[in-house]
């Protein structure tokens, strides 16, 4: 139920604070006093298109908090646990409008969209009034309608579980049969390229492995190759050490004859040597670490350049080719296997189908029962409202032919409100005043099933008076046994029923202007209220008399 309302700042009203109960509480006042004002809040909380025009002349924004207290098993708390909202505590929705036009919307004090918060607000609270079509203007609401007055929603929700299966399993034959005639067109084909895929096995990360090691090889020829040169300098045809070798042996010959002269020469001779000896050591290290083999090198290119090549064929990178050929031998393998798959997927079809269908109708069949238990209810409702010579009818028209996630059936209500004229759907057949007095008829019927928690009618009493107005009122606090009703009114037979009573007046705040109030009236209060009501502008002691008695008869 809607247990406080908050407003700041919206159109004439500056700060009101209300607290709601139970039962059937009214909204009195005189024309223009704001009623209307109070549940455009009401609807700006429950996620209304939003307008700047509605903040308060001269304040920057404008703020409604709606506190709702409904149970754990709620379906608005599903809902908000879906879109990752906290659901712990009363569920609170805050609406922020700027003046610039701009809004924001928290949901338990966090930012959420406007979509969510409408969504849940559908789930919470029901606006009705004379000319609001929303719960009749279509023929899905008016299944859901049916299904929850006779007990049905979780059988539809179970069919329609059947439905998804049965869509599923038609899906699943279709894919696979696309797939086998596709890989019987290109049968030859796949079998030639798999076996060539088949004979390369290429592995996942191959090909950087390769790159890789085709690298370092290459760097190794290379500096091998610089290698190679300085040993055959050193080493080779052309070494200088022969050559310094003899000379040094001539040196040391002619030193004997020369002393003093030669020793020097001979003595760096001999190192050069030395270090040309170390030289050639260090090179044949050299040589020996950076040895490779070019026939693997050839090899390692080879097994490259061919995966490349076979990436380019089929048009992906080499990283897929694995993935490539076990696609490949799955194809194949439903190609060989094809007729046996293809049978049971259609027998899984046909089975899925029989199991929708079987439910179905069983569910077409209840709902035919049903329609005339729900008809029979709001026709016993229709009289007391003055439409005894009204007939309100639901047609349920079946065709196994075209199935829905729903089942078989398209539910319409009809109403004929005169005998002998054709009866039509309630929406082209009945007046704004009609249209209204079979609403609430339809919501005695259906009691607390198919209702959000709050009902709020705005109005609905507009152009009744007498007996129909006190019919209202009885069926409004009938209403009111099961869920929480709000009602706006002008007729004193409605207020006189209500277990509280809110009036709405618009007067001069402290400074200076116009704003409006809401006061939760004592029974003096209510007395003098209906009296208004009763007399007008001038309240007389018949039509104080005349309150006091509607009080004390629905006390």
């Amino acid at each position: 139920m809607l247990a406080q309302l908050s407003i700041r700042d919206i159109v004439l009203i500056e700060r009101l604070d209300l607290n709601f109960e139970r039962g059937l509480s009214v909204l009195t006042g005189e024309t223009g006093a704001g009623k209307s004002i109070l549940l455009d809040s009401l609807s700006l909380a429950l996620g209304a298109r939003g307008d700047g025009s509605l903040v308060r002349q001269g304040a920057e924004r404008g703020q409604v908090t709606a506190v709702f207290d409904v149970g754990q098993d709620h379906p608005a708390r599903q809902l908000l646990r879906q879109n990752g909202l906290d659901d712990d505590g009363d569920l609170i929705l805050r609406r922020i409008q700027s003046a610039d036009g701009r809004t924001r919307v928290f949901v338990n004090d966090q930012p959420t969209s406007v979509a969510t918060m409408r969504d849940i607000g559908r789930l919470l609270v029901e606006i009705h009034g004379q000319h609001d079509d929303r719960a009749l203007i279509d023929t899905d609401g008016h299944r859901l309608l049916l299904d929850a007055f006779g007990g049905l929603t979780g059988e539809a929700e179970a069919l329609a579980g059947l439905y998804r299966r049965w869509r599923d399993a038609v899906r699943a034959l279709d894919i696979h049969r696309a797939k086998v005639d596709a890989a019987a067109r290109e049968a030859d084909y796949l079998r030639a390229a798999f076996a060539e895929l088949d004979q390369l096995s290429p592995l996942d990360g191959e090909e950087d492995e390769l790159a890789g090691r085709r690298a370092d090889m290459m760097k190794s020829e290379r500096i091998a190759s610089d290698i190679k040169e300085a040993e055959d300098v050193l080493s080779g045809q052309g070494s200088p050490v022969p050559l310094l070798s003899s000379l040094v042996r001539r040196l040391e010959r002619k030193s004997q004859e020369a002393p003093g002269l030669l020793e020097e020469t001979v003595l760096a001779l001999d190192a050069a040597l030395a270090a040309l000896g170390e030289a050639q050591m260090a090179i044949e290290a050299a040589m020996r670490k950076a040895d490779y083999d070019p026939a693997e090198l050839e090899r390692t290119e080879e097994r490259l350049f061919a995966l490349r090549a076979a990436a380019r064929k089929h048009n992906v990178p080499v990283s897929e080719l694995p993935a490539l050929a076990q696609r490949m031998m799955d194809d194949l393998a439903d190609l060989d296997a094809g007729e046996e798959k293809l049978q049971h997927l259609e027998a899984a079809v046909i089975e899925a189908r029989a199991l929708f269908d079987t439910a179905a109708r069983s569910l077409s069949e209840k709902r035919g029962h049903t329609a005339k238990a729900l008809a029979a209810a709001v026709m016993a409702e229709l009289p007391a409202l003055k439409l005894e010579r009204a007939e309100f009818l639901i047609e349920v028209d079946s065709d196994p032919e075209k199935p829905t996630a729903d089942g078989i059936d398209r539910v319409e209500f009809q109403v004929r409100t005169n005998p002998g004229t054709r009866a039509g759907p309630i929406m082209k057949v009945a007046s704004g005043g009609e249209l209204s007095r079979f609403l609430l008829a339809l919501k005695v019927a259906l009691a607390d099933r198919g209702s959000a928690p709050t009902l709020v009618f705005d109005e609905i009493d507009t152009g009744v008076g007498g007996a129909v107005a006190d019919a209202i009122g009885q069926r409004l606090r009938r209403l009111a046994g099961q869920v929480q009703v709000l009602s706006v009114t002008h007729a004193p037979q409605v207020a006189a029923r209500a277990s509280t009573h809110l009036l709405i007046a618009k007067g001069p705040n402290d400074s200076n202007a116009i704003a409006t109030r809401v006061t939760k009236i004592d029974a003096d209060g209510r007395e003098e209220e209906i009296a208004r009501m009763l007399a007008g502008a001038t309240v007389t002691t018949e039509a104080r008399a005349a309150a006091a008695r509607l009080l004390s008869e629905n006390a």
